[in-house]
This record gives structure tokens, sequence and C-alpha cells, in this order.
């Protein structure tokens, strides 16, 4: 179950930019290390944004990946990848991809989302099922949040404390998402020190989670807004996710002090 979360952590990892200032691009690429509690190697996960067109329309299509590595794979494999294809302009999704193997566990889910009629058809490929459920307005994938947030939120106006809501459809829920502001901190990375933006996701709590306050994440205090690094306090252990490598941002990163 620990393993379960890797890539689910790397994608919650919610990053913004000014208002109508685009932060993201054709081509931008994040890598991320993840490591439990605080020094085995747990695993990696991958971003990747690319442009294409689906029924007609123009959109980005995002491929995130997560697996597990070293030791641990041996006990518990993850394989782990997710798609998102959402509108390049309002950013919201139409078609949704969740196919994973964790450990035994497989899931092989894919949605299309009607934005106009607020539905999401379900098809679940593993017992070839397919449902329809009603939706919220602009609802949002687990993964076209992460780019949505970005362009939609200003960080300029954001005061310590203050929450960000919006709703989120995922495998056969609506689910309403918020992230409350803690403010900025000097961060230590593989690439130098970063001015960061400090936010803690509120969370389910339960078996993977020790209470609704276990994460904690960081992203550039710059326009890109990259993510990185992310702490989680499980049920047993941590889990600890941080940016390893990037490529293809739109803007310039802004290190304070490089190494």
């Amino acid at each position: 179950m620990k393993k379960k979360i890797l890539f689910i952590l790397a994608l919650i990892v919610v990053n913004f930019t000014i208002a109508q200032e685009s932060s993201f691009k054709n081509g931008e690429w994040f890598k991320f290390k993840m490591s439990y509690s605080g020094f085995l190697k747990a695993g990696n996960a991958t971003l990747q944004v690319n442009e294409t067109v689906l029924n007609g329309k123009q959109v980005y299509h995002v491929v995130g990946k997560g697996w597990t590595t070293g030791a641990i794979k041996w006990f518990f494999k993850v394989e782990d990848r997710y798609e998102s294809y959402f509108d390049k302009q309002s950013i919201v999704p139409y078609k949704f991809i969740r196919k994973i193997d964790e450990g035994g566990h497989k899931k092989d889910i894919e949605i299309d989302f009607d934005q106009t009629k607020q539905e999401a058809l379900v098809h679940n490929k593993k017992h070839n099922t397919k449902k329809s459920f009603t939706t919220k307005p602009n609802i949002q994938d687990m993964v076209s949040t992460f780019y949505y947030l970005r362009d939609n939120i200003n960080t300029k106006s954001l005061k310590t404390g203050d929450e960000v809501k919006l709703d989120m459809f995922f495998d056969e829920e609506n689910y309403g998402f918020k992230l409350k502001y803690l403010g900025k901190e000097n961060l230590d990375t593989k690439f130098g020190t970063v001015e960061a933006l400090m936010f803690r996701p509120y969370v389910m709590a339960g078996r993977v989670f020790k209470e609704e306050e276990s994460l904690t994440l960081w992203v550039s205090n710059d326009k890109n807004k990259i993510p990185l690094r992310i702490k989680a306090d499980l049920a047993v252990g941590s889990l600890r996710a941080d940016l390893e490598a990037f490529k293809g941002l739109k803007h310039q990163f802004k290190i304070i002090v490089e190494d």
C-alpha cells in the first residue's frame, strides 16, 4: 500500500503561476525520485507534455509513469501509467487513462468527459463494464489538475492560510480537492537553493495517511512553478519525492544559489 501511492504523490504535487500567463509548453518533462522513510530509494515518476489532436480538438496529451526501483521492487513491484488529454486553452480534460499494476493489484480504466453535458463515461477494461456519472462543471482529472492550477491561480495574491478548491473526478467518484497555502521557504535542492512556495493538500486519513494534513509540498516561486519536493507522513513510515531532472521549461528556472 505504501508504494501504491508513489506516482499519485508525484501527481498531487500541484503548482501555480501568474494568472493568464501559461506556465508550460509542449515538450516539458519532469522526473521525480522517491524515497521511503528518508533513506530507502523507492521509485521514480515522470511527466511528459505533448501536443496532439483528439476528436478534432487541439489538446495537450500528458503521460505520467511511475515505477518502483531497487530492493523494494523485489517484494512490491509497481508499474503505473496515467494519461490525460485536456484542452489547450481552457485546460479541461476530455479523456483520462489509468493503467496500473501495483503488487499484482491491477486497474485499466478509461474515462471520457463530456464537459458540455457534465458527464463522465467510465470504461473499466479489466471488468469490461461501462458506466456514466454526472460531474461538476469544469471537472478536472488527477493529471489535468496539476496543469490547470498552474495557469489559473495568481500566486502573487496568495496569503498564508488561503485555500484553493476545485472539483476532481477519479475512477468513479467526484472529489472536492482542497489545498492550503503555507508561505515561502528557501529550499535546498539538487539544482541549488530555490525560493519555494509551500502548500498542504488535504487528504483522506486512514490506512495510508496518518491524518488529513499529512502532505506538504514545495513549488518554485517563478513563472514555471516547478514541483520541487513533497513529503507524506503515512500510517507506517513516510515518503518523500524530489525533482531529479527536467527539460523543456517555458520560462527561466530561478535559482538563488547554484550548487
